[in-house]
């Protein structure tokens, strides 16, 4: 049985949280695997029932007893984050970093792909040409939190913010990145890897991460394409030729900036999804989509739930090859095929959150 923990979180989460829920009903009833879900109360409005300061981190988002909790489950699917009455950081730190670095989350994994249907803002671009998955490092970088204020408040105030970069951590990133460049290859995509860093100015980091890049393409990766990009470059090319990349390596803050870009161009962040992963099952990993709580729209049934169901795909494939359940995998690529479906014919264009969801997970349901 799969079990999963489920987390709405603010705003639209819960929203788009159940309809991923509700194709994921369905998928389970097509393929034939049960599954249980336990909600879990995490959200900005429970800091705040709890007596949380709104203005700075005063209590604990989620504590330590309730993410050693997380452990026992084959999966942690995620709505959204961010509450309009607290400062930003609280939540984005001490719920999402907070998983991310305490359940050793080192991948996180955001497809960029347009499907069939769907406008882009790139004039004449085709679902061929946007196809391409990014692997960011999610543990290390300019988010670890490593540096502090002096003086604050006051003209001499000095602040430093370091990107903290280690030789286990690289590794593990660019050999799940090589693998899933192998694996897409395998699959007729074009097997080129692709390294985004700024390795003229952050020669350190930068340079840290190239050697260690060209070392296992060299020694155990030979037959697999490798280039570099500069991080603006990259921005460049994502805006104008999408079609040179493949599979891409990056390290943290620049991967979060990239994929957002790559949201943009495949219909926005309502086709976005992410998973954040402990390759192998050696810990839980969690899905999500990409967008945020977006208060302005919660509880109108408004939202658009293909990228919260685009992660219930994403949650059902990781967690198959990871224990070799087949059809967990084939439940992930049914729920894929039937929205690949709807966005081509047009059937969900207009629709209601809710509307969405149920046109999803009928394709599911009747498809072959």
């Amino acid at each position: 049985m799969l079990n999963l923990a489920v987390i709405g979180g603010d705003g639209i989460g819960p929203e788009v949280v159940a309809e991923g829920m509700k194709v994921l009903d369905a998928v389970s009833k097509k393929v034939g695997f049960e599954y249980a879900a336990e909600s879990l109360d995490v959200s900005g409005g429970r800091y705040l029932e709890r007596g949380g300061d709104p203005s700075a981190p005063s209590i604990d988002v989620i504590s330590d007893e309730e993410i050693d909790a997380l452990r026992n489950f084959d999966a942690v699917y995620l709505g959204a984050v961010g509450h309009p009455d607290i400062a930003p950081g609280i939540l984005e730190k001490g719920l999402l970093l907070k998983l991310r670095f305490q359940l050793d989350q080192y991948i996180n994994l955001r497809p960029v792909q347009l499907f069939e249907g769907v406008k882009t803002c790139l004039a004449d671009k085709t679902p061929e040409q946007i196809d391409l998955v990014v692997i960011r490092e999610n543990t290390e970088g300019l988010y670890c939190g490593q540096g502090g204020v002096m003086r604050q408040g006051t003209p001499d105030e000095m602040s430093t913010q370091l990107m903290v970069t280690t030789q286990v951590g690289v590794e593990r990133c660019l050999r799940y990145a090589f693998q899933t460049a192998r694996r897409r290859k395998a699959d007729g995509k074009r097997g080129l890897l692709t390294l985004v860093h700024k390795t003229n100015v952050l020669t350190h980091c930068g340079g840290q991460w190239f050697r260690a890049f060209e070392k296992i393409g060299d020694a155990e990766f030979s037959d697999i394409e490798r280039g570099y990009h500069h991080v603006d470059a990259c921005c460049m090319y994502l805006a104008t030729t999408p079609e040179c990349y493949d599979t891409v390596v990056v390290p943290n803050m620049f991967g979060d900036i990239i994929t957002d870009l790559g949201a943009a161009i495949t219909g926005g962040m309502g086709m976005a999804a992410s998973g954040n992963l402990n390759p192998g099952g050696g810990s839980v990993s969690m899905y999500e989509p990409v967008h945020g709580s977006a208060p302005d729209i919660a509880g109108q049934n408004k939202a658009n739930p293909i990228a919260a169901i685009l992660s219930v795909a994403m949650l059902l494939r990781e967690t198959g090859n990871n224990t070799g359940n087949a059809q967990y995998i084939e439940a992930g690529d049914r729920i894929q095929a039937a929205i690949l479906e709807i966005t081509k014919s047009g059937k969900t264009d207009g629709c209601s959150t809710t509307e969405c969801g149920d046109i999803i997970a009928q394709q599911v349901t009747d498809a072959a």
